[in-house]
């Protein structure tokens, strides 16, 4: 077997995915900040990325961008990799990184198997192989801070580092070996009702928050009727997703409630206008006031089924010896809807279901991932080589 072939066995691939799973890189509240993402990065891909020759650079957020072919030439391809995984919640032996036997034959077990790190591997791998023979045009893997994050912070920096956007990009994300033709989007909103603060044995002499938080949600019903519907995708979506009142005393009648909304964008809508609606809907002349802020945004994305890098995804997979994906729709908000505003083609592609992100018993087949990775490469060869 050649160098670049043994890159792509199942033994090189589990034991990189097993090394990512047992760098632990969870979500928490310092977001792409989190020092255990940015070791994960600095400590365990980097130091990989040098031992397979592949040169890299950090940009000035924290993200990895590992870079083959010639100097100077268009980026043709750019995988976004994704560091962050969600924490282990209820998930027995997180971190532990176990090859175990299914009745699909062996598999890897840990969290971000299936959302973000068996992908990682399988560009990495890829990347590796693809470069051991020339290629014509420059190929990126960018591995972000992002990953459970819902905002496109990430991906907008490792742009500006590039200078300019790559042709094509693969969101490396779990999607059971499946093209994305698309995404919902997201805008993020805080609805903060503001009344007056009183003993709760006199209430009469306060005005209630929680009064003016009932009021909105009746009120955000209302919108939510209205939403658009999508063919592949469902309805748009509305949903109120935490509620917390203020001051944390008790007795009182509260003076501040704050509702966090999401709002759930399909192609072609806009922010701007779905928190219109929103903000168009607030009861007025009120004893209390509702003020409505934005927060998070992430841009919806649809392709043609025969896009031109659905097509060439195609031929990769044919290349690969591997049957044609299948084509699909994605509920989630991911980077695909930035990068294609940013002027290049993009899909959401890689190894792990989806059906299993978050969940407590998190794996991913090893065949998967060898598969998939075969087909990136492939994407590659066609795409730069």
């Amino acid at each position: 077997m050649s160098e670049a072939e043994a890159l792509l066995s199942g033994a090189t691939l589990a034991d990189w995915v097993l090394r990512f799973v047992r760098y632990p890189s969870p979500q928490t509240e310092r977001m792409e900040a989190e020092p255990a993402v940015l070791g994960f990065i600095r400590e365990c891909v980097k130091p990989l990325a040098d031992e397979l020759g592949l040169p890299g650079r950090f940009d000035g957020m924290g993200n990895y961008l590992i870079e083959a072919g010639p100097a100077g030439a268009g980026t043709e391809v750019a995988f976004f990799g994704y560091a962050m995984t969600h924490p282990a919640a209820a998930m027995a032996r997180p971190f532990a990184g176990e090859l175990i036997d299914t009745p699909q034959g062996r598999a890897i077990r840990g969290r971000g198997v299936s959302e973000q790190k068996s992908a990682l591997a399988a560009a990495l791998a890829a990347l590796a192989s693809a470069a051991r023979s020339p290629l014509r045009a420059r190929v990126v893997l960018a591995v972000t801070t992002a990953g459970e994050t819902g905002r496109h912070d990430a991906a907008s920096s490792v742009l500006e580092a590039m200078a300019a956007a790559p042709r094509r990009a693969v969101v490396a994300l779990g999607t059971g070996g499946r093209i994305s033709l698309g995404n919902r989007g997201r805008i993020d909103a805080t609805i903060t009702v503001r009344g007056k603060a009183a003993h709760s044995s006199t209430p009469s002499a306060g005005i209630n928050a929680i009064d003016g938080a009932r009021e909105i949600l009746d009120a955000l019903d209302k919108v939510r009727a209205t939403l658009g519907s999508h063919a592949a995708l469902g309805p748009a979506t509305l949903t109120p997703t935490a509620i917390e009142s203020f001051p944390k005393a008790t007795h009182t009648v509260q003076d501040e409630v704050r509702l966090t909304i999401d709002r759930r964008l399909l192609p072609g809508e806009r922010a701007e206008d779905a928190l219109d609606a929103i903000r168009s809907a607030l009861p007025a002349a009120r004893p209390w006031t509702a003020e409505l802020s934005r927060g998070a945004h992430m841009l919806p994305h649809e392709m043609a089924p025969d896009a031109a890098l659905v097509r060439l995804i195609g031929e990769a997979h044919r290349a690969a010896g591997l049957r044609k994906p299948e084509l699909f729709h994605s509920a989630a908000a991911l980077d695909a809807g930035f990068l294609a505003a940013r002027g290049c083609e993009a899909t959401m592609w890689g190894p792990g279901a989806m059906e299993q992100f978050h969940s407590a018993d998190e794996l991913v087949p090893v065949a998967d991932v060898v598969d998939v990775a075969r087909a990136y490469r492939e994407l590659i060869r066609l795409a730069a080589g």
